[in-house]
């Protein structure tokens, strides 16, 4: 069965799912996304996606042309005609089409795009052996230049560092701010584990608000756990007892190396195996 694809309002195979060459989401990466995963055909934590992407639709000055609770069922309806259960959800809008030139107020009929799908970020032993990363020259965006806490089509900063990380045989790269200081990998948030307390970058480290980050947050302090928000440089990485990646795609996911230095034990720690098991019953049961 061809998939299904959401295109402002009509469902199209996915041969058949087009939008126009002048559309501004293409020519300058001028839109907004979310990724959305669905598991047991529930979608995770739902309303937070949808409120996150107009937030970020909001800061871009770009009207959604419809609800948050049109787009929400819209996301759903997809999944569901998909007929899929665990699913990757993207969900798209684009600035709409318009002229060659820059000018937002040009564009018309802004394009909202929802695909569901089947994704897997890493492949599984991964998840049992941990990953491999290194730091990547390409910095994090400058939140006074383009805030991270948008999620724009304009991901090019973070698929230069990536470039990094697949050139070295990783297939993730930490991204350290304009100070210097820890921020994030290329598509997830970073946490590590010291002296039993679970530390992290702050928002104005220059961050994504991630949703799992925020989810994992909610299990550690469930947990007994303490959670610092705190700036941190590639010492407190190196020197780590453990250290996992958070992301809707990733999920939870344990590094083991950073720039050639062994993090711990050079194997998953028990904090993070413990938080990705919490997390998996999490997405699970959480209605």
């Amino acid at each position: 069965m061809s998939l299904k694809i959401y295109i402002s309002g009509k469902l199209y195979d996915k041969a058949d799912a087009k939008i126009s060459v002048y559309d501004h989401g293409l020519l300058y990466g001028d839109g907004v996304f979310e990724g959305i995963r669905a598991y047991s055909g529930r979608v995770f934590r739902l309303t937070k996606h949808v409120e996150r992407l107009y937030e970020s639709a909001r800061s871009i000055h770009l009207e959604i042309p419809i609800s948050q609770e049109a787009m929400a069922k819209a996301i759903v309806d997809t999944v569901a005609v998909n007929g899929l259960s665990d699913a990757y959800v993207r969900a798209v809008v684009t600035r709409g089409s318009g002229s060659l030139g820059l000018d937002p107020r040009k564009t018309t009929d802004p394009q909202i795009i929802i695909i569901a799908d089947a994704i897997s970020l890493y492949p599984a032993e991964l998840y049992e052996h941990g990953l491999k990363i290194i730091t990547a020259g390409t910095q994090r965006n400058h939140p006074s230049a383009l805030n991270p806490r948008i999620k724009s089509l304009n991901y090019l900063n973070n698929i230069m560092a990536k470039i990094e990380g697949t050139n070295a045989g990783c297939l993730e790269a930490l991204m350290l701010n304009h100070k210097g200081e820890v921020a994030e990998c290329t598509g997830d948030n970073i946490f590590i584990v010291r002296r039993g307390e679970l530390l992290t970058p702050g928002i104005d480290a220059g961050i994504l608000e991630g949703i799992t980050r925020d989810a994992v947050i909610e299990l550690a302090r469930a947990a007994g756990i303490t959670v610092v928000e705190r700036s941190m440089d590639r010492h407190d990485i190196y020197t780590a007892d453990e250290c996992f990646l958070t992301g809707t795609a990733a999920e939870v996911i344990p590094v083991v190396e950073c720039d050639g230095r062994s993090i711990g034990l050079g194997k998953p720690g028990p904090v993070t195996l413990d938080l990705l098991r919490r997390f998996h019953t999490l997405v699970r049961e959480e209605k």
